[in-house]
């Protein structure tokens, strides 16, 4: 997909009801006041000696931060914030909302937008589980508010 697309992506679901469980959707997950859309899919690593996995890494990011420069057009300069404390919260017990706390678990910061004219956040993040497993440049759309 390219800039222009994953922008579209962002600016439809914005605009687009929330559905009432949580599921598939046509571009990701969604649930009660969230979409999560995976804008990329890298492939895995389970042959990878490391060194693709930190091209990819660095690939990843970059790419993040292209869309980020877009956004910000938009929506002037994110807030960057780290999910990383939002994670040892939820380990601790303590009741975080979806999607912010299963986002903690495999995206440790995100680039965060308070969307102008929609009334909901607007989240990228670069989300990767374990090594072996594959990287995927995510875009939250939501309106419950960060932790």
């Amino acid at each position: 997909m390219t800039s222009a697309q994953h922008l579209a992506t962002i600016e439809r679901l914005c605009s687009a009801d929330f559905p009432a469980e949580h599921g598939r959707s046509d571009v990701g997950t969604a649930g009660p006041g969230y979409h999560i859309a995976e804008l990329a899919t890298s492939e895995d690593f389970w042959e990878d000696d490391g060194t693709a996995w930190e091209e990819t890494e660095e690939q990843y990011e970059a790419d993040r931060d292209g869309l980020s420069e877009l956004l910000t057009r938009r929506w002037g300069a994110p807030q960057r914030v780290s999910l990383r404390s939002v994670f040892g919260r939820t380990a601790s017990g303590e009741d975080i909302p979806e999607p912010w706390r299963d986002l903690s678990s495999h995206v440790p910061d995100v680039h965060l937008w308070k969307a102008a004219h929609h009334d909901r956040w607007v989240a990228l993040g670069v989300s990767h589980w374990d090594k072996e497993l594959p990287f995927q440049l995510l875009a939250v759309i939501t309106d419950i508010d960060p932790p």
